[in-house]
């Protein structure tokens, strides 16, 4: 049973990978190659050949994965100067060089060589969302920039396939022009599917059968269908809680994808040397990156943490392979696991990096400043919130009424705009921006809340707190004991636990009930 052999490699050559602080997908493609290679070995048993069903798998791996990007796929989010102008003009330096030296030195055709170039101009997105989102960086300001630049590089992607698929629509692919007039439907269908499978299931509906099926039969591109209808939903409150329901069964389906691409055959010579030589270059497209970032005003931190977590090729250059070089796969695929060898360890220590080099870099920067990376005056405020979620935001509006000067920070833009029209003071800020310690100015603040959800966040806050020579009262909440005890020592005063405080404060609406209504407690439940 040959789906038993690549079930089995693969999560063997996963964990392998994964246990070096390796992406998984590196290990899926070994495993393809090393069942390429037993199944050539002359006396082996093994036989795994691509088949049709991986194939199907495969493909349906493809068109989830382009789904949930779409359901991130949100205006604010790409429309910025730093990601429509760095992506497009990291896209267009990279075709310009790349295009002409690969037609040199490959000596292969002019089309072949620009969409080579196409496939290596684009960053990963799936090494790049995991890398921010176990640093819980996703939506700190370059967080937010690379993963606006990657959405922007998905959708030139997706321009790119659907015209060397050479498809020609039909008459009713006009209907595609109609896909918004059913969002409301689609909110409401989200809406009734509840928080279990259904929710799945109709993410799979959305993406497999109305936007592949559907555009596949009015002769588009099944891709496109995919990514639209995910977009059609990426307004909706829930539309990340359907992203992560399907993360599961989107990474499980990319198995078959680059497990097909290492059983299509072993790496040559030739294959070798290609990605030896494309994982040399690498450094220039984050340098590139890098110098467009700063021509966009950001800082020189921003500019390098963004510039880093885009340093790799991608995946999806492997689908545009798939559809207009075939024959460049497995080099591509290969290309693609060097370059992830090379970055995922280099993103752990990201921070350590800049801080070792911040002086040089920092000799880039202009004068004018990011609008989300000006330096913060508090000169007025006497309580400081760091963090506006709920917790912050429960705080904030139970201490306004006593406190008039009090402020609220948060790195995530969305609910600085919810909280300016509710009518909070709050500020951008990244607390886990070591310059923004440096240009902060609070004389008067007297008090510092730490309500931000992770705790990396709260002990850099502390930590730079007291470094900074601030006196006052520090406060934070957390979910666990010893996150308590790691707050405290980093400079907080107290760290309380939230489930704790919440029994607390729900004790306390009894006491606040007998204390108002003292026969309440004598008066009958009226059960037998």
């Amino acid at each position: 049973m040959p789906e038993a052999i690549w079930i089995s490699f693969a999560f063997g050559l996963g964990l392998l990978v994964k246990v070096v602080h390796l992406p998984p997908l590196v290990g899926y493609l070994a495993a393809g190659f090393i069942l390429s290679a037993l199944t050539a070995f002359p006396g082996s048993n093994i036989s795994a050949e691509p088949t049709e069903v991986l194939g199907h798998i495969a493909h349906l791996g493809v068109l989830l994965m382009l789904f949930t990007v779409g359901l991130k796929l949100k205006f604010k989010t790409i429309i910025s100067p730093e990601v429509i102008g760095g992506s497009l003009l990291h896209f267009g330096i990279t075709c310009f060089v790349f295009t002409p030296g690969l037609y040199l030195f490959l000596d292969i055709t002019w089309y072949i060589a620009f969409m080579l170039a196409v496939a290596l101009s684009f960053s990963s997105t799936i090494l790049a969302a995991k890398v921010l989102e176990s640093k819980r960086e996703l939506r700190a300001f370059h967080g937010r920039v690379a993963i606006g630049i990657l959405v922007m590089q998905d959708l030139i992607a997706l321009v790119v396939m659907s015209l060397a698929a050479g498809k020609t629509p039909s008459e009713w692919a006009l209907i595609v022009f109609g896909l918004p007039l059913l969002r409301p439907l689609l909110f409401r269908l989200l809406d009734a599917s509840g928080h279990d499978e259904l929710l799945v299931l109709l993410g799979m509906l959305l993406a497999l059968v109305l936007g592949g099926l559907g555009f596949e039969a009015v002769g588009l591109s099944s891709e496109l269908g995919a990514l639209l209808f995910g977009a059609v939903l990426a307004n909706h409150p829930r539309s990340q809680e359907l992203a992560k329901s399907l993360w599961s069964v989107k990474e499980i389906f990319l198995v078959g994808f680059f497990l097909q691409i290492g059983i299509g055959g072993l790496p040559d010579t030739h294959s070798l040397m290609f990605a030896l030589a494309a994982s040399l270059i690498l450094p220039l497209k984050g340098i590139l990156f890098f110098f467009l970032m700063i021509l966009f005003r950001l800082r020189a931190r921003s500019s390098f943490l963004t510039s880093l977590a885009l340093t790799n090729y991608s995946e999806f250059g492997l689908i545009v392979a798939s559809i207009a070089l075939p024959q460049w796969m497995v080099p591509l695929a290969i290309t693609v696991a060097f370059s992830f060898v090379i970055s995922a360890p280099l993103n752990r220590i990201a921070h350590s990096l800049y801080e070792r080099f911040a002086s040089r870099l920092e000799r880039y920067e202009t004068n004018n400043h990011h609008p989300d990376e000006q330096p913060l005056a508090l000169s007025d405020a006497k309580v400081l919130i760091m963090g506006m979620g709920r917790t912050g935001t429960a705080a904030y509006d139970w201490l306004i009424e006593t406190e008039p000067t009090l402020v609220g920070l948060d790195s995530d833009p969305n609910k600085i705009t919810q909280h300016g029209v509710a009518g909070r003071n709050v500020v951008f800020a990244d607390a886990e921006d070591t310059t923004f310690w440096t240009n902060l100015h609070m004389p008067l603040v007297h008090s510092v809340i730490l309500a931000m959800a992770d705790i990396e966040g709260k002990l850099i806050a502390a930590r730079m707190l007291r470094r900074m020579g601030f006196t006052g009262y520090i406060v934070a909440h957390t979910m666990f004991q010893d996150e308590a005890h790691q707050i405290r020592e980093a400079g907080a005063n107290e760290a309380y636990l939230t489930m704790s405080e919440t029994g607390v404060a729900l004790a306390s609406h009894i006491m606040e009930r007998e204390a108002s209504e003292p026969d309440v407690a004598l008066k009958p439940s009226g059960r037998g």
